[in-house]
């Protein structure tokens, strides 16, 4: 499976997703989030346990308020709804399959 795009519009499959979900809030011009992007990716093809979505802060403002994103790249670790962990800034693709628990 691969990451989906998210938006306000599709959101609530996040919120209704029963497993868990890694969010990672970017933006396009973030040079550490470009490093971010294939890795998210990559853990999305692999991991078809996972919800694995991705958010542009620049055209989704309410979504990165409503989580309270203040630098990028974010990940943010969901699971029936609820955040279990959030972390800013640049991970190796250990680091971030160590958030999810793998």
């Amino acid at each position: 499976m691969s990451a989906i795009r998210l938006n306000n519009e599709n959101f609530n499959q996040v919120r209704n997703n029963k497993g868990l979900s890694l969010l990672d809030f970017y933006a396009d011009w973030c040079g550490p989030c470009r490093m971010v992007l294939p890795l998210v990716d990559e853990i999305a093809a692999e991991r078809e346990d996972l919800l694995v979505g991705k958010i542009n802060v620049n055209d989704n403002p309410d979504l990165a308020r409503e989580f309270g994103v203040l630098s990028i790249p974010t990940l943010v670790v969901m699971k029936e709804g609820k955040i279990l962990k959030k972390v800013s800034g640049a991970r190796s693709k250990d680091q971030i399959l160590d958030l999810v628990g793998a």
